[in-house]
C-alpha cells in the first residue's frame, strides 16, 4: 500500500500591519476603518466574515421603495374610508429616485382578478330583512317574539284541559250518587253487548193504579250486536214466561217481585239465550225528574185521553209536557187499544225525547245545565255492581241509535195479547217465531219485518 507523501507545512508569516504604511494613488472619499474594528480583528485573526442576511441579500430597486406587500381585502360594508381606485393609483406620480419610499405607499400594481363582494337581493338577507354580514336584531327581541300558531296551539290546550277537567268532575259526581244493585248472573257469555233496562213500578202519590207491590212496570233490552245495527226490544211485563229453578210459570213481571232484579235477569236470560252484561233500574218516579231536568219534552198521540188511574188527560196532536206529564203518559194502560203493548210503544218515545234532549247543543254547552242532568240521572238510577256513569253513557248513545228514525224497535213476535195464564190471568204468549228472534238478535240479523206488528 503506498503511503501518503509527507510533508512540513510552512511557517507562518505575520501580515503587516497599516503602521508605517505610504498612501499611493488617488484620495479615497471611504471612511477608514475604525480602529477598535482593526484591534478587534487583530485580536482574533481566525474569526471570518459574517455573511449577510437573507434580508441584506435581496437585490434593491433602483428608485430605493421597498417592495409592496399583497393587497388587504376588506368587507364591502366596512366603516372606513375607501381605497382609491386603481386609475387614480396608476396616475400618482413615482418616488424621486433615491428616496426612501414611504412606509403606506401606494404602488401602481394591477387591479386584483376578483371583485369586492357585492350582497345580491333576495340571496344576501337574514330572515329579518337586513343585509347578511350586518347585525339584526338582537337575540332578547328575537326571542320576545310570538308566532301566531303557537299562541294557538296554547289556547287550545287550555280549552282541552278545562274540557277534560270538567268532563272528569261531572264523572265523579254522578257515580257518587249513582245507585247499585246485584242483578248479574254467572251465565256463559254470547257475541255482543245487552243491557237489561228496568222501570221499577214503585207506587208513590204520581199515578192512582190499582195494581199493588213492587214490580218491573217497564222492561227493555238493548243489544249492540258485533256485525249489526243496536236494537231495542220491548218485553211485555204480562210476558208469560217459565220461572228458573221452578215448576211455575207466569207473568214476566212476577219474577222481579219474586227475587228482585238477580232474578229477573236469571229469566230473561233463560227466555232469550243472551247473556245480560249490563244492569240498568229506573223508577218510574224518576222520568218525571229526567224529564223537567231538560226542560220538558214534545210528545205525541193521535186520539184523546181521560184516564182516572194515571191521570193522564189528553187531547189528541203533540203538546210540550212536563215531567208530571210525561209521567202520566208513559203508565196509561187502560185507555189503550193496544194495553201494554201501546204502553211501550209510549214508554220508547219519552225516553227517545229525554235522550234527544239531553244531548241537544244548548245544554251540551251549559255547565249548569249539565250538572243538574247528570245529578237528576245519577239520583234516579240503580247499575250493578260492577256498573257506571260510563255503563249509563254507553246504553244511552245505543239507545238513540235503536230508537231513531233507521233504528230497530219493537216488540218480539207476539201469538195472543190475552192468552189465559195460570189461574185464568190474562197474559202475552210469544209466537213459536220468537226463537228465531232471539237468535237473529244475537248475531246481528234482525230487520224491522222481524217485529210484532198489530
Amino acid at each position: 500500500m503506498n503511503q501518503p507523501p509527507s510533508f512540513e507545512p510552512r511557517k507562518r508569516v505575520q501580515r503587516p500591519s497599516v503602521e508605517g504604511a505610504h498612501e499611493v494613488g488617488r484620495p479615497s472619499h471611504a471612511a477608514r476603518p475604525r480602529a477598535r474594528s482593526a484591534r478587534r480583528a487583530a485580536a482574533d485573526p481566525d474569526q471570518g466574515v459574517q455573511p449577510r442576511s437573507s434580508a441584506d441579500s435581496q437585490p434593491r430597486s433602483s428608485t430605493g421603495a421597498r417592495r409592496p406587500s399583497a393587497p388587504v381585502r376588506r368587507s364591502a360594508f366596512d366603516d372606513r374610508a375607501p381605497e382609491r381606485p386603481y386609475a387614480e393609483q396608476a396616475a400618482a406620480p413615482a418616488a424621486a429616485p433615491g428616496a426612501a419610499a414611504p412606509v403606506n405607499a401606494t404602488v401602481n400594481t394591477a387591479p386584483p382578478a376578483y371583485a369586492p363582494h357585492r350582497p345580491v337581493p333576495g340571496h344576501d338577507e337574514d330572515r329579518y330583512g337586513a343585509p347578511a354580514g350586518q347585525p339584526g336584531e338582537p337575540p332578547a327581541a328575537r326571542a320576545r317574539r310570538r308566532h301566531p300558531g303557537r299562541i294557538l296551539a296554547s289556547a287550545l290546550a287550555i280549552i282541552v284541559l278545562l274540557v277534560l277537567g270538567w268532563g272528569y268532575y261531572l264523572y265523579s259526581y254522578g257515580n257518587g250518587k249513582l245507585g247499585h244493585e246485584a242483578a248479574l248472573s254467572s251465565a256463559h257469555d254470547t257475541a255482543g253487548e245487552t243491557f237489561l233496562i228496568v222501570g221499577s213500578d214503585e207506587r208513590g202519590e204520581a199515578v192512582n193504579d190499582p195494581t199493588e207491590g213492587h214490580r218491573a212496570d217497564t222492561i227493555m233490552l238493548l243489544h249492540k250486536s258485533e256485525t249489526g245495527p243496536a236494537a231495542l226490544v220491548s218485553l211485555p211485563r204480562d210476558t208469560l214466561v217459565h220461572f228458573p229453578d221452578s215448576k211455575a210459570s207466569g207473568k214476566l213481571n212476577g219474577s222481579f217481585s219474586f227475587g228482585g232484579a238477580e232474578y229477573l235477569v236469571h229469566t230473561v236470560e233463560e227466555l232469550t239465550g243472551l247473556k245480560i252484561d249490563h244492569y240498568i233500574q229506573i223508577g218510574m218516579d224518576g222520568v218525571k225528574n229526567l224529564t223537567d231536568a231538560v226542560g220538558g219534552v214534545e210528545l205525541c198521540l193521535d186520539y184523546d185521553v181521560s184516564d182516572e188511574y194515571s191521570g193522564l188527560q189528553w187531547t189528541a196532536g203533540c203538546h210540550h209536557s212536563d215531567g208530571t206529564t210525561a209521567l202520566a203518559f208513559s203508565r196509561m194502560r187502560y185507555s189503550d187499544p193496544l194495553g201494554d203493548i201501546g204502553r211501550t210503544e209510549r214508554q220508547r218515545q219519552v225516553v227517545s225525547k229525554i235522550i234527544d234532549k239531553a244531548l241537544s247543543p244548548s245544554l251540551l254547552v251549559n255547565p249548569l245545565k249539565q250538572r243538574s242532568l247528570v245529578g237528576s240521572v245519577a239520583e234516579v238510577l240503580s247499575v250493578d255492581t260492577d256498573g257506571s256513569l260510563m255503563t249509563v253513557a254507553k246504553a244511552g248513545l245505543a239507545l238513540r241509535d235503536a230508537i231513531g228514525p233507521d233504528g230497530l224497535k219493537g216488540a218480539p213476535p207476539i201469538a195472543s195479547l190475552n192468552h189465559r195464564g195460570p189461574g185464568g190471568a190474562s197474559t202475552v204468549l210469544l209466537a213459536p217465531e220468537a226463537d228465531q228472534f232471539w237468535l237473529d238478535l244475537r248475531d246481528g240479523k234482525l230487520t224491522k219485518d222481524s217485529f210484532a206488528s198489530f
